[in-house]
């Protein structure tokens, strides 16, 4: 294996494992030997206190099982790990779609992606495409009810002039508007310069995991004085190109590839890497950006504010390439659970107890309902949101809510109910699992069960019709 910098050397030493797991990776599906069901805290919540702030850390490309705590038997994630003992690790969460640019619509807006035009391009991929700044956002709504709001990372929700996360309710951005770059260089996949503070150009070489680590750090230390504060924290790692600290001259020649290309094919094809990557790379930027996360948790203690801040950490969709993902199928692009199940851990000392795991089906959108329920504000009424908030589960002891998971993409079509999936796969066979028994998604009990088939599948095409069509 490569050497590791050494600041990934220093996650890997700075703390344990959740639970060792077997190459199998059965683990993940059952409680750990130092967890125990969810359950919400009966006595001693925040109530009369200060709303708290959130922390909504996304990693990028980032497999269901490339974690330690979820299963990765040669990945150490210690500070992850460390995150979700002292939370509540989601077994069963998912992302809003099977790729970037939808998935962050879905957790911006709380909506499906087909609501807005935006939301259709899966992902992102020119400048004519975007997030409407009109439309509400977890943040303009939390900053109309009185938040500080910065986002750090990878907006890829539309690139300036027309879209910008300062036109969409953040009052600061520092990070680039698409879905990819070279981590030194910063050349993204139009092949111009893609990383700004605020609307301009900000020039850093360095590696860009460990210039957004410094932003987050300085951020989350900062005196904000009485106003609580949202952070939207977006690593591109560990999406391609592979690209480890210490990997300048790879970097640079994949530079050079996008400053010599004609056509956006070119520039698409250096940023691909295809010749590039092994395992045994991507278990070096799994590792670094644990050890990111760690320094910036570490901040936010020295800050004082550990207590009151909501940590939520999670992928924005399935893994790819040199992704651990074992038992699940599929991967990115697709609406198999390897495309849209992610490690999703959550962290609120004032108001949930740590060493849990839940089995509770989540997703992206829910995520919004749920911080906005807790810091006080209130979605558009015009904008109706499609997540379900969880908070009266997580902090009152309710019953989660009940309702179909819904995901649509050009290729598939796919929706959950309790433990019974409804996919359609890209020759327009449908499929029905019962993820109980068959999270691999390979008993198809689809000839078994027509009755609910066709119940799901009619579920589905309800939630369908009344989203935006594709175009063409």
């Amino acid at each position: 294996m490569p050497e590791i910098s050494r600041r990934a050397f220093g996650g890997l030493v700075g703390g344990g494992a959740v639970t060792a797991v077997s190459a199998a990776g059965a683990a993940p599906a059952a409680a750990a030997p130092d967890e125990r069901p969810f359950q919400a805290r009966t006595a001693g919540q925040p109530h009369g206190r200060r709303r708290p702030n959130f922390l909504v850390i996304l990693g990028d490309d980032l497999g269901w099982a490339d974690l330690s705590s979820y299963g990765a038997p040669h990945i150490k994630t210690p500070h992850l790990d460390r995150l979700a003992r002292q939370g509540v690790r989601f077994t069963d969460a998912y992302s809003g779609s099977a790729t970037c640019s939808p998935t962050r619509f879905s957790l911006y807006t709380g909506r499906y992606p087909g609501r807005t035009p935006g939301g259709l391009a899966e992902p992102i991929a020119n400048r004519t495409q975007g997030l409407d700044p009109e439309h509400p956002t977890l943040a303009s709504l939390l900053k109309g009810a009185g938040y500080a709001t910065a986002l750090i990372g990878k907006w890829h929700c539309g690139w300036l002039p027309d879209y910008s996360p300062t036109k969409s309710g953040w009052d600061e951005f520092f990070g680039n508007h698409g879905g990819v770059l070279e981590y030194f260089s910063k050349l993204g996949q139009l092949g111009d310069h893609d990383l700004y503070e605020g609307d301009a150009e900000y020039q850093d070489l360095r590696y860009y995991t460990e210039v957004l680590t410094e932003r987050a750090v300085e951020y989350v230390g900062r005196d904000h004085g009485d106003r609580p504060w949202l952070l939207n924290l977006n690593f591109t790692t560990p999406h391609w190109p592979w690209l480890a600290e210490g990997d300048e001259a790879t970097g640079a020649e994949i530079a050079a590839k996008i400053r010599a290309a004609k056509s956006q094919a070119e520039v698409s094809r250096a940023l691909n890497h295809y010749d590039g990557g092994s395992v045994e790379k991507y278990t070096e930027m799994v590792q670094s950006l644990d050890a990111a996360v760690g320094e910036v948790l570490a901040a936010l203690r020295r800050s004082g504010q550990e207590e009151n801040t909501v940590v939520y950490f999670a992928s924005d969709n399935g893994g790819e390439r040199w992704s651990y993902l074992w038992p699940l199928s599929g991967e990115k692009f697709v609406l198999q659970e390897g495309g849209i199940r992610v490690p999703a851990i959550v962290r609120w000392p004032a108001g949930i107890d740590g060493r849990q795991v839940s089995h509770v089906p989540n997703f992206s959108p829910d995520w919004t309902a749920t911080f906005l329920e807790l810091g006080g504000a209130r979605p558009d009424p015009a904008y109706p949101l499609d997540g379900r908030s969880l908070a009266g589960y997580l902090l009152r002891g309710e019953q989660p809510p009940e309702r179909d998971l819904f995901w649509r993409v050009r290729a598939n079509r796919a929706l959950r109910r309790g433990d019974w999936k409804y996919y359609q796969d890209a020759a327009k066979t449908d499929h029905l699992y019962n993820l109980a028994a068959d999270q691999r998604e390979q008993a198809d009990l689809a000839p078994d069960r027509p009755e609910l088939l066709a119940e799901l599948k009619g579920a589905w095409e309800t939630i369908a019709n009344s989203l935006l069509p594709y175009p063409g």
